[in-house]
């Protein structure tokens, strides 16, 4: 009989346990998501190196109510260098699956009855696309099996293949799986903040950081086979209407904020000049998230509160840079809505009239204009709204509140930051630790290339926000500044400790298709077997203590 290969073990226990962990719920804010640190822990710890040593299997808390966990496993070989292999175990909601949703965790049976449904209906271009994905038996379904249990499965195949190596390899592999990427990364934050005392207590010197996040790709995979040198930067700023109501017989008697609100967004929703371009790629203009007329009942009356939040992707733009660019946006379009209501005036009323005024304030200067108790009633406020999982309306609320204690009359539009703010990062920033991290991995990415006849590239920017933003990264102290005096909500800010690691990283994961859909779908022989391969060989070369030969 022949003998099973180191690689050949580890792709089928990547296979595996990634139909496992899928089995597994863990949709965010869920007790599901509590409980799965707890199921991965278990079985960790019946494998021979952790029973072993147990003391090197451990979770670390992280938020919520039950505690939800992040789950630890340390690989020692020798010396102190050492790489983190990190990726995120909750999912999105599984409800988009609608009568299949008793499937959705389970991976082979929801292939099927996902094929059985496309074959038994119309279907539209990417439902034919998925009914050949999965005919060709390269593709597998299942709620988070691409994003992103089969890129920790892949870790964890890594981890299992370090240990069994017949000699101690240099070096030690940190694994760690991480709750709530999907909401606000607070798994990743809590442990980026618990890194050092980690690295002190087991003697480590953390050298390189692999996230092991999904990507996707529309075509043959050549662009989901890939190591990203770098994450996508998020801001989420907010505009938060102040108009003058009039009774709609009388509409030049006031400001209706919907006419102020519908110039903002039309003068920031999908405008490619506002797209933010670097490292030769080019970001997605700012799209509108949500606009709403603040008030829950029928009126006669022109609105006079509005509430407006965009989604604005980075890779160079910082948040002084994005705050003023979106002041200036916004004190355009008001001015602009502004005079067209007085062009129609006068053009109603049969000749001039007086030329309408308004203001732009940003947040920190809106809560600069309160005293005393209304600063005291309004942290109350936040306080209390603090365990809300919708930032926007978090956010929302308390810039009513803070709007109503300054006595703000319209127009006026505030703005500011209404959710979490994920830096962009990218291996440049790491200076000549990232260079040499680019080209030790340019070395193991043509070798598994080659031995598995199949194409790896290089990616700049990984398009998605990830948990990348925080890991091995320290937040710059005037950035968050900016960013915490704009955002209404301390919940939604990132309060970094002081003494955070700082490393390289890049991205290295599974590739699929219409990831957080119902059609989401990994491609397996990628997965299961280039990936665990290049993820293994990627932190030995990391963890190689020799100094670079000059080229």
């Amino acid at each position: 009989m022949m003998t099973e290969t180191a690689v050949q073990t580890a792709a089928r226990r990547a296979r595996a346990l990634s139909l496992q962990m899928t089995r597994w719920p863990s949709v965010t804010g869920s007790p599901d998501e509590a409980a799965f640190s707890e199921h991965l822990r278990a079985h960790l710890a019946e494998t021979p190196y952790f029973t072993r040593h147990p003391d090197r299997l451990f979770t670390i808390d992280s938020h919520g109510e039950p505690m939800t966990r992040t789950l630890a496993a340390l690989a020692r070989g020798t010396g102190r260098r050492t790489v983190v292999l990190a990726g995120h175990f909750d999912t999105v909601s599984i409800a988009n699956y609608g009568a299949l949703a008793a499937l959705a965790c389970d991976p082979e049976p929801l292939t099927q009855a996902l094929m059985a449904e496309l074959r038994d209906r119309p279907r539209n271009r990417a439902e034919e696309k998925a009914l050949a994905d999965f005919e060709s038996g390269d593709f597998i379904a299942g709620r988070g099996l691409l994003d992103m249990k089969s890129g920790l499965a892949a870790g964890i195949a890594a981890l299992e293949r370090f240990v069994a190596m017949e000699e101690a390899p240099e070096g030690n592999i940190l694994f760690v799986a991480t709750p709530d990427e999907e909401n606000r990364s607070r798994g990743m934050r809590s442990l980026r903040d618990a890194l050092p005392a980690i690295a002190r207590r087991f003697d480590l010197d953390i050298v390189a950081g692999v996230n092991l996040d999904a990507s996707s790709c529309e075509h043959d995979g050549e662009e989901g086979r890939a190591v990203y040198l770098g994450s996508i930067g998020k801001f989420a700023p907010f505009a938060f209407v102040i108009g003058r109501p009039t009774h709609a017989g009388y509409p030049f008697d006031g400001t209706s904020a919907s006419r102020i609100g519908a110039d903002i967004v039309r003068a920031m929703d999908t405008v490619p000049e506002l797209s933010d371009e670097a490292f030769g790629e080019r970001a997605p203009p700012p799209v509108c998230l949500e606009a709403r007329d603040v008030r829950d009942g029928y009126e006669v009356t022109t609105p006079d509160r509005v509430w407006l939040s965009f989604n604005w992707l980075t890779h160079r733009r910082r948040a002084a840079d994005i705050l003023n660019d979106f002041r200036e946006v916004v004190s355009g379009a008001l001015h602009s809505a502004l005079e067209t209501q007085d062009a129609h005036h006068a053009r109603f009323r049969g000749g001039p009239v007086a030329k309408t005024q308004g203001v732009v304030l940003t947040y920190a200067e809106l809560v600069a204009r309160l005293k005393g108790d209304a600063l005291e009633r309004l942290e109350a406020l936040d306080h209390s709204l603090s365990g809300g999982n919708d930032p926007l309306k978090v956010s929302r609320a308390i810039v009513a509140a803070a709007v109503a204690e300054a006595g703000i009359e319209g127009p006026a539009v505030v703005i500011g930051f209404g959710s979490l703010h994920y830096p962009l990062v990218h291996l440049e920033q790491a200076g000549s630790a990232g260079r040499t991290m680019q080209t030790r991995l340019q070395a193991v990415m043509a070798d598994t290339a080659k031995r598995y006849g199949t194409s790896i590239k290089f990616k700049q920017i990984f398009a998605g926000i990830s948990d990348m933003s925080f890991f091995g990264h320290r937040p710059d102290a005037g950035e968050a500044g900016i960013l915490a005096a704009n955002t209404p909500s301390a919940a939604f800010t990132d309060a970094a400790p002081a003494g955070l690691l700082s490393f390289p990283t890049v991205n290295i994961g599974p590739w699929g298709r219409d990831y957080h859909q119902k059609w989401e779908r990994v491609h397996a022989p990628y997965t299961f077997g280039v990936l665990p391969d290049l993820v293994f060989e990627s932190a030995l070369a990391l963890l190689d203590s020799a100094p670079e030969t000059p080229t």
